[in-house]
C-alpha cells in the first residue's frame, strides 16, 4: 500500500447538536435552567482530532441561529478547517441532557428539519475530499433523512481515494433502531472501520455476540471492526483476528464525549502509524493493538472533565507512560486511583 504524505488529514463529515444540561443550582419549580454546550458526535470527533494534532475538516451545514455560530466558534477554536461547510437556513439540533449518577447521558432531541440533515447533492460534490487520507462519519447525519442517503453516495465515491471510518452511534429516541439495522449492511460495504459501543451492538445485534457480530460486519465488507465495553475494555477485529484493551482507571466526571473521543484517538493513531489512505492492507493485530490501547487512554482523559471537552496535544509528560509526548488532560490531572471511565 502507498504510504501517504505527511501529513495525514483526516475529513469528518455530520452533524453538530447543541447539548443541554440541567442547571440544579439555578432550577427552582416554577423555573427550569438549561446550560447549553456545542456537541453532536461527528463535531466531538473533529474537534478531538485536531487537538490532537491531526489537520482535520469537518464538513457540517451550520445553521444561522444562535446554536450554529456556537458550533463554528468551538470548531474553529479547536483548529478544525471548516472549508466546505454549508451556512443553512434551517434551525440547528437541539439534544436536552439527563446525567445519571455514574455521569452516563441520556437525551432527548429535537431536530425536526433541522440544518443538519439537509445535505444536496451539489453541496458534497463542492467539498471535495482528495487530499484527506480518511473520511469519517456516521451518527444521526447518516441516519436521517434526506441527507443520509446522499452521504452514503458520497461515500461510495469517496472511497476510491481514502479511507472511510464510520460510527453509527444509535440514537433509539430519535431513530428507530430497525432502520439502523437496514442500512447498517450497506455502510459495512462503504466502510473500512466500523467503531460502535456496547449499546449500539445490543441495538443492532440484539443477541448475538461482540465476536459474531464483527463476524458478520466483516462478511459485509468491514475490515477493522471496534466494540468498546465501558470499563471492561474495547474488542477490536481485523478481519477476525480479535485483539482486545483495558480501560484505565480515571476519576470520571461523566462520559459525555467519551466514545468520540475513542474513535478520535483510534484515527489520531492509524495515522500515526501510517495505516489511513486505503483499504488497511498493511495493518496487523499488534497496530491494531496500539491504536485502541491509545484511544481508550484518550478516552479516558475525556471522561476526567465536564463535557465532551478532549485534551489537547502538547509536549510535557502524559499521565499515561506508554504514550509520554501524547496527550494531557484539559483541566486537571487524572486521578488514576479512581473509577474506570464509561465510553458510549
Amino acid at each position: 500500500m502507498a504510504r501517504p504524505q505527511a501529513p495525514v488529514s483526516v475529513t469528518v463529515l455530520g452533524e453538530c447538536v447543541a447539548d443541554a444540561f440541567t442547571d440544579p443550582v439555578r432550577s427552582s419549580s416554577d423555573e427550569l435552567v438549561l446550560r447549553a454546550l456545542p456537541g453532536g458526535g461527528p463535531a466531538n470527533t473533529a474537534v478531538a482530532l485536531a487537538r490532537l494534532g491531526t489537520p482535520t475538516r469537518f464538513l457540517g451545514r451550520f445553521s444561522t441561529d444562535a446554536f450554529g455560530t456556537l458550533f463554528r466558534a468551538r470548531l474553529s477554536a479547536s483548529g478544525v478547517d471548516l472549508t466546505g461547510s454549508v451556512t443553512a437556513p434551517e434551525p440547528s439540533t437541539l439534544a436536552v441532557a439527563d446525567l445519571d449518577e455514574t455521569g452516563q447521558a441520556t437525551y432527548t432531541f429535537y431536530a425536526d428539519s433541522a440544518a443538519d440533515w439537509q445535505w444536496t447533492d451539489e453541496e458534497l460534490a463542492a467539498t471535495g475530499v482528495d487530499s484527506a487520507a480518511c473520511l469519517h462519519t456516521g451518527s444521526l447525519a447518516l441516519i436521517s433523512q434526506p441527507g443520509g442517503t446522499r452521504i452514503e453516495d458520497h461515500l461510495a465515491k469517496a472511497r476510491e481515494h481514502v479511507t472511510v471510518s464510520i460510527d453509527p452511534n444509535v440514537r433509539p429516541l430519535l431513530v428507530p433502531p430497525a432502520a439502523y439495522r437496514e442500512r447498517l449492511p450497506h455502510w459495512c460495504a462503504l466502510a473500512d472501520i466500523l467503531r460502535l459501543s456496547e449499546d449500539d451492538l445490543a441495538l443492532l445485534l440484539p443477541g448475538v455476540s461482540p465476536e459474531e457480530a464483527c463476524d458478520t460486519w466483516h462478511a459485509a465488507g468491514a475490515r477493522l471492526a471496534v466494540i468498546t465495553f465501558g470499563g471492561r475494555g474495547a474488542l477490536a477485529s481485523l478481519d477476525g483476528h480479535r485483539v482486545t484493551v483495558p480501560t484505565p482507571a480515571v476519576d470520571v466526571v461523566d462520559t459525555v464525549g467519551a466514545g468520540d473521543s475513542f474513535t478520535a484517538g483510534l484515527l489520531h493513531r492509524l495515522a500515526a502509524l501510517e495505516h489511513l489512505g486505503g483499504r488497511l492492507d498493511a495493518l496487523s493485530p499488534e497496530d491494531v493493538t496500539d491504536a485502541c490501547t491509545f484511544a481508550a487512554h484518550f478516552a479516558a482523559l475525556t471522561c476526567s472533565v465536564p463535557g465532551a471537552d478532549p485534551p489537547w496535544a502538547e509536549t510535557s509528560r502524559s499521565p499515561f507512560p506508554r504514550y509520554p509526548n501524547a496527550v494531557r488532560s484539559a483541566r486537571r490531572p487524572v486521578d488514576r486511583a479512581g473509577a474506570v471511565y464509561h465510553p458510549r
